[in-house]
């Protein structure tokens, strides 16, 4: 499944509106990742937002229209989720979202840089 282009163009142009951002795009697995101050920030995968949030708000996210659960290797990853097109339907909604990310951006830790051998 490819990610779709019309998504990543919303969530690209209301990046590129917000001052003192350094964003940076990566293309892996289907999926845009869209790194802001060099830490992934929020995602495009098939048809849905891939948010990195405040793991404190999960409970919160939760109760929100199209949330999905995030798995990874059966477990339930906190301070990530899929919003399915359901959830952003309305401008409100998808603004919502990405400063949800843009907030918890200012504070994450940075991913570790891998080791190539």
């Amino acid at each position: 499944m490819t990610y779709d282009t019309n998504l990543a163009n919303s969530v690209r142009e209301y990046l590129a509106e917000i001052p003192g951002l350094d964003i940076e795009e990566k293309e892996m697995f289907n999926v845009l990742n869209f790194m802001v101050n060099g830490k992934t920030c929020v995602c495009v995968s098939g048809e849905n937002l891939m948010l990195r949030f405040d793991p404190s708000r999960h409970e919160e996210l939760s109760e929100k229209d199209g949330y999905e659960t995030m798995l990874m290797k059966g477990k339930e990853y906190k301070g990530y989720c899929y919003i399915n097109p359901d959830g952003f339907k309305n401008r409100k909604d998808f603004e919502f979202f990405l400063n949800l990310c843009l907030e918890y951006n200012k504070v994450a830790k940075s991913s570790k840089e891998r080791k190539t051998k």
